[in-house]
């Protein structure tokens, strides 16, 4: 009877706790949810700053070393001129500087705001631009050119093409944690 008795106001108490703990259970995934819809956003939202700033210098003329759209820009001073304008962050001032960071990344991994690189003088990781989307990137051609955006399919870039990097990191969102260590 004792046994009996005690084992009652305990089995009430289980059947009052399990609800509150799917509750909290289920405040506790919805709040998971939330970040990770906020990381997904200040990501989609620092690729969308890069990418429209990109856009904005289309016509800028090519200019070897160039760093600025008074002066002109070759392909790693658009780049830097678009991180820092953006997001304010400094890269490196060569194309093969960049390769070496954030987060490598295949062709069919791309996402809209990530460096490609391509081999265009006999050498890897010569010429960089930022990925937009739909296939596309904008880039500094070279001398005469202007500021443009071209298919990363087209038989010029899709043999020269050597990889690309991933400088924000959407999991968490921010920089890549190898451009966190290194700064």
């Amino acid at each position: 009877m004792f046994l009996r008795t005690s084992l009652l106001p305990l089995l009430a108490s289980l059947a009052l706790a399990l609800p509150a703990q799917a509750a909290e259970q289920a405040a506790l995934q919805d709040a998971r949810t939330v970040v990770a819809a906020s990381a997904f956003d200040e990501y989609a939202t620092a690729a969308e700053q890069l990418v429209d700033e990109a856009l904005s210098y289309l016509g800028i003329r090519y200019r070897f070393g160039g760093t600025s759209p008074a002066t002109g820009f070759d392909c790693s001073g658009l780049v830097l001129n678009v991180f820092r304008n953006a997001l304010g962050l400094d890269l490196p001032r060569s194309a093969s500087e960049m390769a070496s960071l954030g987060d490598k990344i295949g062709k069919k991994d791309l996402k809209p705001g990530d460096l490609v690189f391509f081999n265009t003088m006999r050498r890897t990781f010569s010429h960089v631009g930022i990925y937009l989307g739909d296939g596309k990137f904008v880039h500094a051609p070279s001398s005469g050119g202007k500021v443009r955006v071209e298919s990363i399919a087209t038989a010029y870039w899709a043999k020269r093409f050597n990889g690309a990097r991933r400088l924000v990191d959407e999991d968490s969102f921010g920089l890549s944690a190898q451009l966190i260590s290194t700064r």
